[in-house]
C-alpha cells in the first residue's frame, strides 16, 4: 500500500507515460509517440519541476533566506509551480505576468497564494500573443520588484536548478517507463530547460537517441532562421531568443518548426481522439513528434513532454 504522502510537493513528477497509438494512426504515421502527462503535476504543468529544482538549489546553496520573498516573470505555469512551492515552503511570492497570457493562468495563482502582476503589452502586440518584446517588458518589471523588495530572482531562464530538475527528475523517468526504448526527443523551447535537462540524460543512456528544439514557424531563431513572424499563439516560449543560457554549447540532430493552427489542431485531435486535454505547446510537441514519424524517424519511437493542461485555456480560442 501506497503511503500518504507528507505534503503536495511530493505529487511533482512521475506522471503516467502514455502511447498515442490512436492519434498516430489518424494521422497515418508509422511508429509511437510516448507522451509524459506533466499536465497532471499539482500545479498542472511540467514547471512544477522546474519551481521545486530552483527553489531547493537556492536553499542548499544559500542563496534563498528563509522567508525572503521570491520574484519571478512567467507566462504562468513558471508562476503557478513556484505558487505552490514557496507556499509551502514559507516564502512569499510575487508572480510578473504579461496581460498577453491567459487569465485563468492569474487566477489560478493568486488562489494559490502569489501576488500577481500584470504588465501590459506593447502597443504592437496581439492580445493572446506574447512577443519577445513583451516578455523584455515583463523581465524589466521583475528586476525592479526583486531590488525593491530585496528579492530572490527564480529566474527560470538562467538558474541551473531548472534544466538540473530535468535532468534528475523527468529524463531517468522517461527511461524507466520507457524501458529505454526511445529513438528520439522533441520539446518546444521556452526557458530551454527541459530540453537542455532531458536531452542531456537521454543521450548520457544512449549516444544514439536524437534531440530536436521546436520553434514557432516564422520565428526559429534557434535553427538558425530569419524571424519572419514572431508572433504566435503558442504561448509559454517561442520568444526570439537566440541565445538561452541552457541550450549552449549543445548540439541538436534537427530543428523543427510548427505553425500555431497546426499546434491548435493538434491539441483538439489529442483531446479528442485520446482523451488528454492540453495546452498549445503540448500539441506543439505532437505535432513535431508527428513530422519525425513522417521522415527521418519513420518506425521509431518519439518521447515528448504535455507540458500544461488545457483548463489554462478555456478562454482563448485553442477549444473555441
Amino acid at each position: 500500500m501506497t503511503k500518504p504522502l507528507e505534503f503536495i510537493l511530493g505529487a511533482i513528477g512521475n506522471t503516467p507515460l502514455v502511447r498515442l497509438d490512436r492519434l498516430v494512426n489518424h494521422y497515418g504515421c508509422e511508429g509511437t509517440i510516448l507522451a509524459k502527462l506533466d499536465h497532471l503535476n499539482p500545479g498542472f504543468s511540467k514547471k512544477d519541476r522546474a519551481a521545486l529544482g530552483v527553489i531547493e538549489a537556492a536553499e542548499r546553496d544559500g542563496t534563498l533566506k528563509p522567508g525572503q520573498t521570491v520574484v519571478e516573470l512567467t507566462s504562468g505555469n513558471m508562476g503557478t509551480g513556484l505558487a505552490i512551492v514557496c507556499g509551502i515552503k514559507g516564502y512569499p511570492f510575487v508572480a510578473v505576468m504579461s496581460k498577453g497570457n491567459s487569465p485563468e493562468r492569474a487566477r489560478m495563482m493568486a488562489a494559490l497564494g502569489a501576488e500577481v502582476v500584470l504588465v501590459d503589452q506593447l502597443p504592437e502586440s496581439r492580445p493572446g500573443e506574447v512577443s519577445g518584446a513583451d516578455l523584455a517588458e515583463v523581465d524589466r518589471v521583475a528586476t525592479e520588484l526583486t531590488d525593491e523588495r530585496q528579492a530572490f530572482r527564480a529566474d527560470q531562464f538562467r538558474r541551473a536548478g531548472n534544466p538540473d530538475a530535468h535532468a534528475q527528475m523527468t529524463g531517468p523517468e522517461l527511461w524507466r517507463q520507457s524501458g529505454g526504448a526511445i529513438d528520439a526527443f522533441c520539446d518546444f523551447v521556452g526557458s530551454g530547460g527541459t530540453l537542455a535537462g532531458t536531452s542531456k540524460f537521454l543521450r548520457a543512456q544512449n549516444p544514439a537517441i536524437k534531440c530536436y528544439p521546436i520553434e514557432p514557424q516564422g520565428a526559429a531563431v534557434i535553427a538558425g532562421k530569419d524571424v519572419a513572424k514572431p508572433d504566435h499563439p503558442i504561448q509559454g516560449g517561442g520568444y526570439v531568443m537566440a541565445n538561452l543560457d541552457f541550450l549552449r554549447d549543445l548540439n541538436w540532430d534537427g530543428f523543427l518548426q510548427i505553425d500555431g493552427e497546426t499546434a491548435r489542431q493538434t491539441s483538439r485531435n489529442l483531446a479528442r481522439i485520446e482523451g488528454i486535454f492540453a495546452g498549445f505547446s503540448a500539441g506543439a510537441n505532437v505535432a513535431g513528434a508527428l513530422e519525425l514519424l513522417k521522415g527521418p524517424h519513420k518506425g521509431q519511437t518519439i518521447a515528448v513532454i504535455i507540458c500544461d493542461s488545457g483548463l489554462k485555456y478555456l478562454s482563448t480560442d485553442l477549444f473555441a
